[in-house]
């Protein structure tokens, strides 16, 4: 299913996000993570793209494996980094033959070694850029692209950084995904920012549960997002304690999540590390069903 689909209609769309493992034993530990969230019927699961391309085979790789074998649209994450607009749309035509039909359209994080972002010659600069290569080149295509509630870390302000997601929308995207982010008023600010610009494609929230409190300060710290200060003082209460920490994470992603539901968001975006047992809580603790466990 093309993600301009999966919400049409006002439908309510859940999308699982994994990233390729380097490793056999992850590919076996992502097999068993799939097996256990695919029975709640995700509408996608998406595959990142390694820094630099470094996964770009991989992610179609498994893409397809999740199509063939997990029976659920696949959408594989594409970065302008490192590549030419030739070997970019090389990719897409690789992507395309092996039946990839949504693409997440990301401009990706600056290489080891550079201090920020740099096109090479003959490449792109900007996710908009990308978006407008992937329509072009396959109309058909579905396209996903980033939103920063709290701003993109690189950007100079809010405003700087709302106007480059308007000209990706512009330039043909069918859906925004949020940056992860654990205060909904900042993802409510963001959303009725874009209705007053009549930007009117689905905007899904991206949630990351907590389980590991030292984890998701390191990954707040790379992409700007705040932690709201009761639920770090609640964290540091217990941080000498694994297990609190996953109860607590995923007890606050259940009131997240029910209360974006409430105010009618279009579906949810879980990134979810590769790991299920969070994911299955949360969807469990908010009444999703799952077939195969009753």
């Amino acid at each position: 299913m093309r993600i301009k689909d999966v919400y049409a209609g006002g439908r309510f769309g859940l999308s699982i996000e994994v990233f390729p493992p380097k490793t056999a034993e992850g590919d076996d530990s992502l097999r068993q993570t799939l097996a256990e969230m695919v029975p709640f019927r995700p509408a996608f699961v998406s595959c990142t793209y390694g820094a630099g391309g470094s996964t770009s085979k991989r992610t179609v790789e498994w893409c397809r494996e999740i199509q063939e074998k997990f029976k659920t649209s696949a959408t594989a994450h594409f970065t302008c980094v490192g590549s030419t607009r030739e070997q970019l749309t090389e990719w897409l035509h690789y992507a395309w033959a092996e039946g990839l039909r949504n693409i997440m359209a990301l401009r990706g994080d600056a290489p080891a070694g550079q201090a920020s972002f740099q096109a090479i010659e003959g490449g792109l600069r900007y996710a908009n850029e990308l978006v407008s290569l992937i329509r072009e080149s396959f109309p058909e295509m579905g396209i996903g692209v980033a939103g920063y509630p709290e701003k993109h870390p690189e950007a100079p302000n809010l405003d700087v950084d709302f106007e480059n997601l308007v000209r990706k929308v512009r330039n043909g995207a069918d859906a925004i995904f949020t940056q992860l982010f654990f205060d909904n008023d900042s993802f409510f600010r963001f959303r009725d920012r874009l209705n007053r610009a009549h930007i009117n494609v689905p905007l899904i929230p991206g949630i990351m549960p907590i389980t590991e409190f030292a984890r998701i300060q390191r990954i707040t710290a790379m992409c700007g997002a705040g932690i709201p200060a009761d639920l770090t003082s609640r964290l540091e209460a217990v941080k000498e304690d694994k297990q609190a920490q996953h109860e607590i994470g995923v007890e606050f992603a259940i009131a997240q999540c029910r209360e974006l539901i409430d105010q009618g968001v279009n579906g949810i975006h879980f990134y979810i590390l590769n790991k299920s047992q969070a994911g299955r809580e949360i969807l469990n603790g908010l009444g999703f069903s799952c077939p195969s466990s009753q």
